[in-house]
């Protein structure tokens, strides 16, 4: 109790100091505004203004540029952790025992976003589940996030957008990076990157990750006292080699990589009964090793009308092996991935752009699961699952032409066919108008399909935590329609401009594979959708400079997502109706110090279907109600380096009992996936970057 008492007071101290220091900066700010006149004479002034750190695309796509100046107004660790001044995309836990993260963009799941790293896709299949901790955020360039139908060129897959991350390049300016962070969670991040110019035309760097918890007593990892670690004790190691070649008429971009983790968790005590009193605590483990290669090569045949041939290709293997309490689940998963693209100008207004792709994935499963003892008492649940070996082949072939009218009307038609060994031939449309008459409005349609392979058991392992008999049926290729409007207002005011979005997406679904928990609450079952789903989302946002150094952004996003199960319509389990978003940034006049606070408002949802205990209570709420989490920053420059304190969910709001029948995790109603919220209250977190 002393230490929770601690923690309390700790946490309340750092947030009065957070208020304190940006009411002082604030008005430091105004002090140093006022006009000193005397007899001295006048010296050489600078002035300076403060670079948009988050860039709303004024093209064809409606599109956000998230730079290096936005991610570092958080920790920022990891991809995961640089959302949170995003109103756009969510990231939350998937749940509440493996430590696997999910985005939501447009109300659903992110397996319906394109995940690309430098325009290539990656991170697919048993990546997905635990891909937003694989890249460190210190390494990220900027990130790129595009919503509704995407271009044709990267593929069928994108349904509600796509999300392209670009790593620091080893052709920009030579410098050596080092970013050691901690938090109280005793997590530890050390990263560091340097460029290295070999000579005029080559150029290569270095990326390097160390991340590890430290493992501590019980109090420090489980807040809520039901003998589960709120987050897995991670180790990772993490290295990545880019090179760059250029001269006149060629450049090539390539780089290699490898990832080596241990995740653990599960219970660290028990106070179970009967048959279990004799078995070890409910453990999870997952060990990942991960290589990949990609080489982009670019061929200018006509600078005059930017005519040049793209060759890109990439390669990756994905090992797992996961044990969760008596079930052991292990898959090898290969891709290699080839585009070859043309593009040219035939005037200015007309541009055109073709290509070849292929695409092979492999997967090599295995799955080992408890059996009856002699007595028939079951040691654990059976899935009716066979994973086996899945291979898919999958070669195709796009067109695209744009029209642009100097910029006021511009308009993009593509249509693409594929062919996979699995699904047989389908084909792609996609389109895309942007009218914008003068600097102040653009109006942005599109409209576009999308298709996806869905590997069950590789993109949802962390469902094998579960005790609940998990059911996987045959599953058909999913299938949705994206339509999409925004508008964007850029209104001068004050000698300022402010910033207006508004959007409105609708995402209507031919054919879906499904995650059912209402059907039967006594099994999950992987299957096809019978009958309707949609998602609808509103969204309205807004930014301006309100005075030197300060910047505000508000935003509000509504979701109105429903999926037929068992033959209903029904809203979308454990996803929020609205969510409210607040930042404020201050950088004082000289850059020395900065502050920044995010305050986020999410709204309530509908839980999976409870079923009822033996007292006739119920085994979880129908619903669950709104939170807010509160993170706050501050960072103090010097000339080669920084310092940065903060905190997360400063708030303290912690789902209460994410983990369903906790004290028995060898029943079948053990349930650890129903997460809505955060699992950890307020989380203090420091760190040092040096550039050399």
């Amino acid at each position: 109790m002393r230490e929770i008492n601690r923690q309390g007071y700790m946490k309340y101290k750092f947030i009065g100091i957070v208020s304190l220091l940006f009411a002082s900066l604030a008005v430091h700010a105004q002090t140093d505004s006022v006009p000193h006149v005397d007899d001295q004479e006048l010296q050489e002034v600078m002035v300076t203004t403060r670079r948009a750190a988050t860039v709303k695309s004024r093209g064809l796509m409606n599109s956000t540029r998230i730079s290096n100046d936005e991610l570092i107004r958080a920790a920022c660790c990891n991809l995961g952790e640089s959302f949170t001044t995003n109103p756009s995309v969510d990231v939350s836990y998937s749940d509440a025992a493996t430590g696997a993260k999910q985005i939501k963009l447009l109300g659903l799941s992110g397996s319906y976003v394109q995940m690309l790293a430098e325009n290539i896709p990656d991170y697919r299949g048993t990546a997905a589940p635990y891909a937003l901790g694989y890249i460190a955020g210190p390494w990220m360039q900027s990130i790129q996030v595009s919503k509704g139908a995407a271009s044709v060129k990267n593929g069928y897959e994108s349904m509600t957008g796509q999300i392209n991350v670009e790593f620091r390049k080893p052709d920009t300016e030579r410098e050596l990076n080092f970013n050691v962070y901690g938090n109280i969670m005793s997590k530890l991040d050390v990263n560091a990157d340097g460029n290295f110019r070999l000579t005029d035309r080559l150029s290569t760097n270095l990326l390097a990750h160390f991340e590890n918890t430290f493992d501590e007593s019980i109090i420090d990892h489980d807040d809520n006292g039901d003998g589960f670690l709120d987050e897995p004790k991670v180790r990772q190691f993490n290295l990545r080699n880019g090179w760059v070649y250029r001269n006149n008429r060629y450049m090539l971009r390539a780089a290699v990589g490898a990832l080596w983790e241990n995740r653990r968790s599960g219970q660290d005590s028990h106070s179970m009964t009967g048959i279990v009193e004799s078995m070890e605590p409910y453990k999870i483990e997952l060990s990942t090793a991960r290589y990949t290669a990609s080489a982009k090569n670019a061929f200018f045949i006509d600078t005059e009308h930017n005519t040049s041939i793209a060759l890109m290709v990439s390669a990756s293997m994905h090992r797992l092996d996961a044990d969760f309490g008596l079930k052991s689940y292990g898959v090898n998963q290969k891709n290699v991935y080839a585009s070859l693209i043309f593009e040219t100008d035939f005037t200015e207004r007309h541009n055109l752009s073709a290509g070849l792709s292929f695409n092979h994935d492999y997967y090599g499963q295995s799955l080992w699961l408890p059996t009856l003892s002699d007595d028939n008492t079951s040691t654990g649940t059976l899935i009716d699952v066979k994973p086996g070996n899945e291979r898919e082949n999958t070669p195709g072939a796009y067109a695209q032409y744009t029209f642009n009218l100097n910029d006021k009307l511009v308009i993009m038609g593509g249509i693409r066919a594929d062919h996979s060994s699995i699904y047989g031939t389908f084909v792609t449309p996609r389109a895309h108008i942007k009218y914008a008459p003068n600097d102040i409005f653009s109006l942005r349609l599109s409209v576009g399909k999308g298709y996806r392979t869905v590997h069950a058991l590789a993109e949802n392992n962390n469902l094998l935590a579960g005790g609940r008999t998990l059911v996987v049926d045959n599953l058909d290729q999913e299938e949705a329609w994206n339509y999409g409007i925004s508008t964007s207002l850029y209104i001068p005011l004050l000698g300022k401009t402010l910033n207006i979005n508004a959007e409105y997406y609708y995402t209507d679904f031919d054919s879906q594979v499904l995650i059912d928990y209402d059907s039967n609450t006594d099994e999950i079952r992987i299957t096809n959708l019978s009958g309707r789903s949609y998602s609808h989302t509103w969204q309205l946002d807004a930014s301006y400079p309100v005075i030197s150094g300060v910047t505000l952004m508000v935003a509000y996003r509504y979701s109105n997502v429903k999926t037929t199960y068992n033959g209903r319509l029904m809203e979308k389990p454990l996803t929020s109706r609205y969510k409210g978003l607040l930042t404020a940034s201050y950088k004082t006049p000289l850059g020395l110090w900065q502050v920044d606070v995010t305050l986020q408002m999410n709204g309530g949802g509908r839980m999976p279907t409870p079923y009822t205990n033996a007292d006739g209570s119920l085994s979880w709420p129908e619903r669950y109600s709104a939170y807010e989490q509160l993170s706050a920053q501050i960072t103090r420059w010097f000339r080669h380096f920084s310092i940065y304190a903060g905190g997360e969910n400063l708030t303290g709001f912690k789902q209460k009992n994410p983990i369903i029948n906790a004290e028995n995790p060898w029943s079948n109603m053990f349930d650890p996936t129903l997460v809505y919220g955060p699992i950890q209250g307020a989380m203090v977190y420091a760190g040092i970057r040096v550039k050399i």
